[in-house]
């Protein structure tokens, strides 16, 4: 059974930072290219930093600077770093991966940034 599990939301104030976790089961995480993705109360989902299998990253441009995708293939485990957080960062974050016409989603974790 293929399972995604993100962890690591939470509140934090402006200018703080969060890592988020994202634990699969069920697939040969190694060959898989993995993503986040946010969305917002109101707004459509976006992504937010990509990372292949040979471990080529790409960012939206809101978070450049800003933001870490990492992955562990031997904990088959993706990571978003998020630094410098702004209020706008205020979304659920999705991990997503994908290989050919395979695709998964986890649950989604709530990040919310506010003094």
């Amino acid at each position: 059974q293929v399972q995604f599990v993100e962890s690591g939301g939470g509140l934090v104030q402006p200018g703080g930072s969060l890592r988020l976790s994202c634990t699969t089961t069920g697939i040969i995480f190694r060959l898989y290219a993995m993503a986040w993705y946010r969305q917002a109360p109101g707004k459509q989902r976006e992504l937010v930093a990509t990372i292949t299998s040979g471990d080529s990253t790409n960012y939206a441009d809101s978070v450049k600077g800003r933001f870490t995708i990492s992955r562990d293939n031997a904990k088959n485990t993706v990571y978003l770093q998020m630094s410098s957080l702004k209020p706008e960062d205020t979304a659920v974050y999705y991990c997503n991966g994908n290989r050919s016409s395979r695709n998964y989603w986890g649950q989604g974790t709530q990040v919310t940034v506010s003094s």
